[in-house]
């Protein structure tokens, strides 16, 4: 197949991809809201009926997300091999499966299980396969609009689900409501990765020459990127993202109102970050659709120390401090698009799902500690000060990361006259 084929073929997918991009972001959607922003809901609930502690609860949260991260690899490896249909479609089956056997749990043990297994399923569930499975779906340079839209369906999750989950506590109690987001998981989510994930629609790959460099993929094509200083940049920001984001999202509570705040008061501005994440990414739809993401992330990362400053020194107001939570939103979610794209257009357009599990493996670990590392540090300090100081300076080695980052793709950029990502010359891997 010629590359004027190749490139007219991939336009056509692109434009039918309508289809998968809706599918792909109702069940998004539909995971989210059962796998993550159920557990806080459903905590509450089984600690007031079993009477389990807070640490025993929490902690087999903490071991699911430490999990997902250990299977970011595998997941994005068996996408990669046009496994994607039956990794994501079987993982939501499986997934409500044990909401499910969650919903029968009465030991600690069981229950720990339970969320061990959960937790490996997110990383088959949430957002990075479905960016891999796109980004094969519609190939690396087409990747941007499909993902941008697909975190647009995806900020959603948290305003239909919260409400949602409450709703079947009340009128269910917390197993009933388990059994419904199972149902939820199976039905919907299964039946529409299962039916929207077509492999034979995948981006054609091009013919090569008999001396051309076949493709990098799976530990070839990581063992390729982790010799190159931007992926280590890249990596170092991501982490420390992850650290600065779970901290303050299990946190931004009970410092709210240590800082001085009502409870109704840091609802009202916990309730404005949602919005803000879609508002955030639709500013980038609209106003940045072609910009190089290594300069829209060197932008967004500027917000998260000022918010932290916002959040540490501001007067303790309600609408002061929305809207510090509402730049602090949007930022988050600009950032998840930055996520999204930094592997096709700063490291690599070739093996998207191996190299972004191995990207986003240790930042999944960090996201998993830093809420009991937190916890930790404000038991020794007696208050929030020294956790925001510590957040303060994730925050800026988030932002020296990822300049770091930005300034090594743009060196590439001026080498070879394209995008970090576009092939080099023919006797050297694309990068």
């Amino acid at each position: 197949m010629t590359t004027s084929a190749i490139e007219d073929l991939s336009r056509r997918r692109g434009a039918g991809a309508g289809w998968l991009i809706t599918a792909l972001g109702v069940a998004q959607i539909c995971s989210w809201g059962s796998l993550y922003y159920s557990f806080p809901l459903l905590a509450e609930a089984m600690r007031l009926d079993l009477g389990w502690s807070k640490p025993q609860i929490y902690g087999a949260a903490t071991l699911g997300m430490a999990l997902a991260g250990l299977a970011a690899y595998p997941v994005g490896a068996a996408i990669d091999r046009g496994r994607g249909r039956y990794v994501m479609g079987g993982a939501a089956v499986a997934a409500g499966l044990l909401l499910v056997a969650w919903s029968q749990v009465s030991n600690v043990a069981l229950f720990y299980v339970v969320l061990a297994g959960i937790g490996c399923l997110q990383a088959a569930n949430l957002y990075e396969p479905a960016f891999a499975v796109i980004t094969r779906r519609v190939g690396a340079g087409g990747a941007r609009r499909g993902i941008t839209a697909l975190t647009l369906w995806g900020g959603f999750a948290s305003t239909v689900f919260i409400p949602l989950i409450q709703l079947l506590i009340d009128l269910f109690g917390w197993r009933g409501a388990l059994m419904v987001l199972g149902a939820i998981n199976i039905v919907v989510c299964g039946g529409l990765y299962f039916f929207a994930i077509d492999p034979k629609k995948d981006h054609p790959v091009p013919v090569r020459e008999p001396h051309e460099p076949l493709p990098l993929t799976g530990r070839k094509a990581v063992a390729w990127a982790v010799r190159r200083p931007v992926f280590w940049a890249l990596m170092v920001a991501f982490i420390a993202y992850a650290a600065a984001f779970s901290t303050l999202t299990f946190h931004l509570y009970p410092l709210l109102l240590e800082r001085g705040l009502t409870a109704a008061g840091v609802v009202a501005v916990m309730a404005v970050i949602g919005p803000a994440q879609v508002a955030g990414r639709i500013l980038i739809w609209v106003f940045a659709p072609h910009a190089p993401v290594r300069s829209i992330g060197s932008i967004i990362v500027i917000i998260f120390p000022l918010a932290v400053i916002g959040f540490a020194w501001a007067p303790a107001e309600v609408i002061v401090i929305a809207a510090i939570a509402a730049c602090y939103g949007a930022a988050n979610g600009m950032i998840t698009i930055v996520r999204g794209l930094a592997v096709p257009e700063m490291v690599s357009r070739e093996a998207y799902g191996s190299i972004n599990g191995i990207l986003v493996a240790p930042m999944n670990l960090m996201q998993a500690a830093s809420p009991l590392a937190a916890a930790w540090l404000w038991s020794i300090t007696g208050g929030y000060d020294a956790v925001l100081i510590a957040v303060g300076a994730g925050a800026l080695v988030l932002c020296i990361g990822f300049w770091t980052a930005a300034a090594l793709a743009r060196c590439v950029d001026r080498r070879s006259g394209e995008y970090a990502g576009a092939s080099q010359k023919k006797s050297s891997p694309p990068i």
